[in-house]
């Protein structure tokens, strides 16, 4: 990899090995979904919350290496106090309801590196309203978005992250790392495998010179098992 040298275990044959066309599946979910009329409430709320200072968002996974949004800035940063963890199940999108797949998250305990993007000055009620309905489709998900503090080479920043999974929260898995690669190695849906979201989240954090070792362990763990399938 570039930032380290280091060869993943799991690479593009794996990916090709899991990878197959799976339709768009419509599931009956329990959680309450967001409304449009609220999502706009919610936005205005939340972008009062930035209170005329800079608008940071923290990425820690997807909105790494697939930010789908402008920024003006980004930074190195450490958050204290929360870890990556694949601990959030899904049943759509790189999963089915036949075979589920696991989101990554972040839960209490240990620190986190990631980046740090600054957002343009312009529209920040706009902003959040697309960096939400991107990101939060249920009231119940809004429990995982938080502001933060993000420790930089350049000083501090508040920003906002998205699920933070609640301590206790009804939805989060706990999977040994065994249980979790099965998961990640097997779960594919519409829009790819949980084993591509690995594999992208892993590499470019490799490529920017972070390291995850749990992440590290687990994407060794998810190709010894693909192989093993």
């Amino acid at each position: 990899m570039a930032g380290s040298g280091r060869v993943m275990a799991l690479g593009p044959a794996h990916l090709a090995k899991v990878a197959r066309e799976v339709p768009r599946i419509e599931y009956a979910s329990n959680l309450t979904r967001i409304t449009d009329d609220e999502m706009v409430v919610i936005a205005e709320r939340m972008a009062r919350q930035v209170d005329g200072g800079p608008f940071w968002l923290f990425a820690y996974g997807s909105l790494i290496w697939k930010p789908d949004f402008e920024y003006v800035e980004a930074r190195r940063g450490l958050v204290h106090g929360w870890r990556r963890s694949f601990c959030l199940p899904i049943r759509n999108w790189r999963a089915t309801p036949d075979q589920p797949g696991l989101m990554l998250a972040l839960q209490r305990g240990g620190a986190c590196s990631g980046i740090a993007y600054r957002m343009p000055e312009d529209d920040p009620h706009g902003r959040m309203l697309r960096l939400l309905k991107r990101e939060v489709a249920s009231h119940e998900g809004l429990h995982g978005v938080r502001w933060v503090t993000v420790r930089t080479p350049e000083g501090a920043v508040r920003a906002l992250v998205f699920y933070c999974a609640p301590k206790d929260g009804p939805a989060v898995e706990r999977l040994t790392p065994d249980e979790q690669a099965r998961r990640l190695a097997q779960a594919v849906g519409h829009v790819g495998s949980c084993a591509e979201y690995l594999y992208n989240t892993v590499s470019h954090l490799e490529a920017l010179g972070i390291r995850d070792r749990y992440l590290w362990d687990l994407q060794a763990r998810v190709a010894a098992e693909i192989d093993r399938l």
